[in-house]
């Protein structure tokens, strides 16, 4: 697949924490788009492991540690609500065709979304693949329904999960740009003892 000119990939996440899922995310995202937004957000669904303004800090982090100007952490877009998002961003980029990225896990979920039709006609929806939740055939005809202009997304993310670090932390897990604020901040559980840090830290 590839973007038409002038697309804005946006991607919203928990960041509870980043994984190398999401960098390996971020910088596929980076060879089909020409912007490609991201942000931290709350999740109404979802109990979360840290404050948003510390997970919007590691998510700048690991844009930071990814170095491409054409990735930009714009935090203002954060909202609990796609359709207020995408107001957001339409602002930011007027004109300009906005392809919101989802992974695979969440598409199910996305009829019942705040304002679903509106956010779905508002941008092209990417579908990213996640491991152990494979797009079904009837998941896509229901966003189709309501409008949706989908595509899925052709990219190889590897099956991290910031819930698994949560209940299990692995710094191996975590991109190494982020430990020293995870230890910092005595965030998910990581601490200095951890193989990983060991290897490390100075």
């Amino acid at each position: 697949m590839q973007a038409g000119e002038g697309a804005v990939a946006l991607f919203g996440t928990s960041a509870d924490p980043p994984t190398r899922g999401h960098q390996a995310l971020l910088e596929g995202l980076l060879q089909l788009y020409p912007t490609v937004a991201t942000w931290a957000s709350d999740n109404p669904l979802k109990q979360h492991g840290a404050p948003l303004e510390q997970r919007a800090a590691l998510l700048g982090q690991l844009v930071a540690a990814i170095g491409n100007p054409r990735l930009r952490h714009r935090q203002e877009l954060s909202s609990p609500w796609a359709i207020t998002t995408l107001e957001r961003a339409a602002a930011v980029w007027p004109g300009r065709d906005l392809v919101f990225v989802v992974g695979s896990d969440l598409a199910p979920q996305m009829t019942g979304w705040k304002q679903a039709q509106a956010v779905l006609e508002r941008c092209v929806l990417a579908i990213a693949p996640r491991a152990g939740f494979p797009l079904q055939p009837s998941s896509l005809e229901a966003l189709e329904t309501l409008g949706g202009r989908v595509v899925t997304l052709n990219l190889e993310v590897p099956a991290t999960a910031s819930s698994a670090v949560r209940e299990n932390p692995d710094p191996s897990q975590i991109p190494a740009a982020l430990v020293p604020l995870l230890l910092e901040h005595n965030l998910y559980g990581l601490t200095r003892s951890s193989p990983t840090c060991r290897l490390e830290s100075p």
